[in-house]
């Protein structure tokens, strides 16, 4: 459940449209695993409104182009598309493979901590494959 709860902190904004500020973020600098950059909203006018920040792993890299939706009251954006959402959901296939051990050792559910062990591992590949 932590990895899920974790996760879902980053992925509400990634997955739910609702009334979030989207937009592109062109990533200018990368510092202590946060990237900042100009950010454009989508709609607009097409100039820099302001500065945000992201994760250095979401960005990709210097000068790449990156759609984004800002968190309400921040600058702190979150990456959104296919990419994103799999980058926030990383702590929970994190959980799955830890949640396995203790399924296959103490439980002795050999089938089901495979399972999980393997749907875990799928999505991080998934992740890292898509950013």
């Amino acid at each position: 459940m932590a990895g899920v709860w974790t996760s879902w902190h980053t992925a509400q904004y990634a997955m739910l449209v609702k009334a979030r500020e989207r937009g592109v973020m062109t990533v200018s600098a990368c510092a202590a695993e946060r990237c900042t950059g100009s950010y454009v909203p989508t709609g607009g006018d097409g100039r820099p409104r302001s500065r945000v920040t992201i994760a250095e792993a979401a960005a990709g890299g210097k000068g790449e182009r990156v759609e984004v939706t800002v968190e309400p009251g921040t600058a702190r954006a979150v990456r959104t598309g296919a990419a994103g959402i799999l980058h926030a959901w990383v702590p929970f296939a994190g959980s799955l493979l830890l949640a396995a051990l203790v399924v296959a050792g103490g439980m002795r559910l050999r089938r089901t901590a495979w399972v999980m062990g393997l749907l875990g591992a799928v999505l991080l590949g998934a992740a890292f494959a898509a950013l």
